[in-house]
């Protein structure tokens, strides 16, 4: 005798049936007393399925939580993230879909690798400093100048050079050089060995003017000399002279001599000393232009100084080299000037008021500071000597060799820039 309900059909030993089925595991859903009918399950909403109601909504959620946590290896060819066909946001699998999805990650990629080459390669060729970068910072503006290094000063024919004195001279080579291909400018080093080249030999004492006039001629293309005499130091060669000057030349120079006159020199010159002068001359700032800047001149405590200064190529500056190179000057003056062509340059911006509209004056720490010990007349003045917290740009130590000790003062200097810009960066950069 048999009793059926949902579950399974049981046959028991008392029906004379020799042969016995045991009874296999009863579930919940197929227990008599816990079976629901059919029209109770539907009236709570639950499926057939197997799952208590609200059971499979709770499920899914947090199975959905532990998929997305768990690490996976991401293939371009996959599907995106944590899509399903169960997902809302499911936009299937076609050919079509997969293949969007390989282009757009595919464009990303590109676009970073895209950056980061172009940041390498502005790096390199910019901000890093080797022979490429160098050649392009002498393309995009560094050709323009000129560093013009007075070497071999007399050659040891008028007294004879000790080893000091060598080592003086390979240091300011080897710094200016140094300068020279960081930023792409020109370096012409001139041997002022004294030689019969005049017609009177102690002409050489003027041959600054001379050699500058022949190094225009050599770099044609060039805009701006800048004279160095052996004495200087560049201190601070991780600045270009476009970012120390040029960039905003109208804002480091003053046309007015009055700023500074440690000469005393009437300006705007007087109109009784001369028969005409135009509204430019009159002007005590000439037309107060950057362009017709011609001439940057630094002043110390005795006036003009010419061991750091600045000529640009124009028909204003050949005119006033050719003029401050004649003979006649110097065979009338050479006597009384001490300071040789410093003297004949104040006397001509004295006494000639057009070459007052094209000179221009820079603060003297700009170019040209000073060690203690010149400028002994002034001790104290904070115009004019190296000051290690500004990081001044260059020293000359002007006079050395009368007194002083010119290797211990670039050797003390060159030691004092190496420990100012050490550093990975600023070796490099």
């Amino acid at each position: 005798m048999g009793s059926t309900g949902h579950g399974s059909t049981y046959r028991g030993s008392d029906s004379g049936d020799s042969r016995s089925v045991s009874p296999g595991p009863i579930s919940r859903s197929h227990s008599p007393t816990n079976t629901p009918t059919s029209s109770s399950w539907t009236s709570r909403g639950g499926p057939h399925n197997g799952y208590a109601p609200g059971a499979r909504k709770f499920l899914g959620k947090h199975l959905r939580k532990l998929s997305t946590s768990l690490p996976t290896h991401y293939s371009p060819f996959s599907p995106p993230l944590a899509q399903t066909p169960n997902t809302p946001y499911f936009r299937g699998g076609g050919i079509y879909y997969r293949a969007k999805g390989i282009v757009f990650r595919r464009a990303r990629m590109l676009t970073f690798l895209t950056c980061f080459v172009g940041l390498v390669l502005f790096i390199f060729m910019h901000l890093h400093h080797n022979p490429v970068s160098n050649r392009l910072r002498a393309a995009s503006g560094g050709s323009k100048f000129v560093i013009i290094l007075a070497a071999n000063q007399g050659g040891g024919v008028m007294t004879w050079k000790g080893p000091k004195e060598w080592a003086v001279e390979r240091d300011s080579i080897a710094n200016k050089k140094a300068y020279a291909e960081r930023w792409g400018y020109h370096l012409e080093i001139k041997d002022m060995s004294t030689k019969k080249r005049y017609a009177h030999e102690w002409r050489e004492s003027w041959e600054k003017v001379d050699v500058i006039k022949q190094t225009m001629r050599q770099y044609p293309k060039a805009e701006w000399f800048w004279w160095l005499d052996l004495h200087t130091f560049i201190m601070e060669p991780s600045i270009s002279l476009q970012t120390h000057i040029f960039n905003h030349l109208q804002n480091v120079t003053y046309r007015d001599i009055n700023v500074y006159n440690p000469l005393n020199i009437t300006h705007p010159p007087a109109e009784n000393n001369f028969f005409f002068l135009d509204d430019m001359s009159k002007s005590a700032v000439g037309d107060d232009k950057a362009n017709s800047i011609n001439l940057i001149v630094p002043q110390d405590c005795g006036g003009f100084n010419l061991g750091s200064f600045f000529v640009k190529r124009s028909e204003w500056s050949e005119r006033l080299l050719d003029i401050w190179w004649d003979p006649v000057g110097y065979e009338q003056k050479h006597m009384e000037w001490e300071h040789k062509e410093q003297d004949a340059l104040e006397y001509l911006y004295i006494n000639q008021p057009w070459i007052r509209s094209g000179t221009a004056f820079i603060p003297q720490r700009m170019i040209n500071s000073f060690p203690p010990g010149a400028c002994s007349d002034t001790p104290d003045d904070p115009r004019i000597f190296y000051k290690e917290q500004d990081r001044d740009f260059v020293v000359n130590m002007a006079g050395c060799e009368w007194g002083r000790d010119c290797w211990g003062e670039m050797a003390s200097y060159r030691g004092l820039s190496e420990r100012l810009n050490k550093g990975w960066w600023k070796k490099h950069f």
